[in-house]
């Protein structure tokens, strides 16, 4: 489990209520490296994520940002859980 201290990529034009759907996405992918998420969070949260972000170039740009501050990736944690089947996706450390 890496412990590390980062911030999140927020864009301040957003709500507050845009941006505590951002950290809960966010969060929940951190949860799928470090403990393991419920397939099911991960897809909820990743459908409210893109109505606050729903353009690919700033779902990218963000999952740079991020991976870039914390090393998780979000493209492989949705992609686990839009592909898997099991109830708790974890992303295996390499």
């Amino acid at each position: 489990m890496r412990q590390q201290n980062y911030s999140y990529p927020l864009d301040p034009d957003w709500t507050t209520d845009e941006m505590e759907t951002v950290i809960a996405f966010l969060r929940v992918v951190e949860d799928a490296y470090e403990i393991g998420a419920p397939r099911s969070k991960v897809l909820e949260k990743y459908r409210a994520f893109k109505k606050v972000v729903s353009s690919k170039a700033g779902e990218k740009q963000l999952g740079r940002q991020f991976a870039k501050n914390s090393g998780y990736q979000l493209y492989t944690v949705v992609k686990l859980a839009s592909m898997s089947q099991k109830k708790i996706i974890k992303v295996a450390d390499d």
